[in-house]
């Protein structure tokens, strides 16, 4: 499938995976970010975490020049079901199959099991990415494409296109420049403060912390995660998305941007989270315990990776999808972005008009959440 430009010639293409890809050339691209870095793309392959009899079918598309060179690209995949998203279609897949249509397989770009935003069109081509994506979708008679937790950068050049946008809420944390987790706690109110401190307390009794980066984390820990993960991602997706090869793989190949928390008691570690380390923020992704001890959750999850974070300078820690629990915990709400293409029309205007009523939604949930922030008046 070529393109022409301009200036030279430009040519698309669908390969089989990213692991095979040349992994500087994909660097160059994605940057340093974790999620999107070649190192954590391939351990998802490696480690049959993704591929065969996942329903997830990694098809990264690439804009190659007249050199054979890889000039934009996007972690791409074809689906069969809409799990691990964190961006739910349940419904739009139901209407068009009761419509008689296939919605599945459908064309998703996105890092799989990962509801971080960040950049989905990697590269300086976007709209010929775009393009491409939609002439595998048309051509192959696929119901739609998306690109979930796209950066507004991406959402623009989607826009531009006439994709749909459809926006979601996260919480994350900013550092507003504190000296300490005190510091921090001075910015809340009174009641918040107390709050916090008491939840603490409550979940430090009789536990010990430990932050493990990179080569620190070895076998046991390793084991003592996946456990963690396993029990946690049983109870949540009925089955965990990962296999327990990935944690060694992205370990081995992440190294200094792997930060695991374990939670202590004695020589037995009852809980874990398991983190990465962005340019700028800390990403908390998975979580599990084997002991249920009040508030260790929020004492792991988002205290430890707030402190750890100002410890060494991060401007903001992102605690994963959902809970607006984490409002009373200093965490603020934002925006999240999805692109979505629809050929059909009819199915495309019955999408439009629902995510006209969603958006409005929660444009009026952000702003009454915004409300209700812990901090004093003089904060955000």
């Amino acid at each position: 499938m070529g393109m022409a430009d301009q200036e030279s010639e430009f040519v698309a293409k669908i390969a089989s995976g990213v692991a095979g890809l040349n992994a500087r050339a994909w660097h160059r691209l994605a940057g340093s970010e974790p999620f999107l870095s070649h190192a954590f793309l391939s351990s998802l392959e490696d480690s049959v975490s993704v591929g065969p009899g996942t329903g997830w079918t990694p098809a990264p598309i690439l804009i190659e020049d007249e050199g054979a060179h890889v000039v934009a690209a996007a972690p791409a995949y074809l689906k069969t079901h809409s799990q691990g998203e964190y961006v739910f279609d349940h419904g739009w897949a139901d209407a068009w199959e009761r419509a008689g249509g296939e919605y599945y397989p459908k064309l998703q770009v996105a890092v799989p099991f990962t509801p971080v935003p960040g950049p989905r069109l990697l590269g300086n081509r976007p709209q010929q990415l775009l393009a491409a994506i939609e002439a595998v979708t048309v051509q192959n008679a696929i119901s739609s494409a998306h690109i979930t937790f796209i950066d507004e950068a991406g959402a623009i050049e989607c826009e531009r296109r006439g994709w749909l946008t459809r926006h979601g809420i996260q919480y994350h944390w900013f550092n507003r420049g504190y000296a300490s987790f005190d510091d921090f706690l001075g910015r809340l109110t009174s009641r918040k403060r107390k709050a916090i401190r008491k939840e603490r307390e409550a979940a430090c009794e009789g536990l010990e912390f430990q932050a493990f980066r990179g080569s620190e984390i070895g076998t046991a820990e390793w084991d003592a995660m996946w456990a963690f993960y396993q029990d946690t991602g049983s109870r949540k997706w009925g089955r965990p998305y990962l296999t327990r090869h990935f944690f060694d793989l992205v370990g081995e190949r992440l190294g200094e941007k792997v930060l695991l928390f374990l939670a202590c008691r004695g020589s037995r570690s009852v809980a874990g989270a398991l983190n990465f380390i962005g340019d700028e923020a800390l990403y908390g992704r998975y979580w599990g315990c084997c002991e249920d001890v009040p508030f260790l959750h929020f004492e792991l999850c988002y205290y430890q990776a707030i402190e750890w974070a100002i410890e060494h300078g991060l401007t903001a820690v992102q605690a994963g999808a959902q809970g607006e629990h984490k409002i009373g915990r200093g965490y603020e709400p934002v925006i999240t972005r999805s692109a979505h293409f629809i050929p059909n029309k009819s199915f495309r205007d019955a999408v439009a008009d629902f995510l006209a009523t969603e958006g409005a939604a929660i444009a009026n949930e952000i702003a009454w959440l915004r409300r209700d922030l812990p901090y004093r008046s003089s904060s955000p």
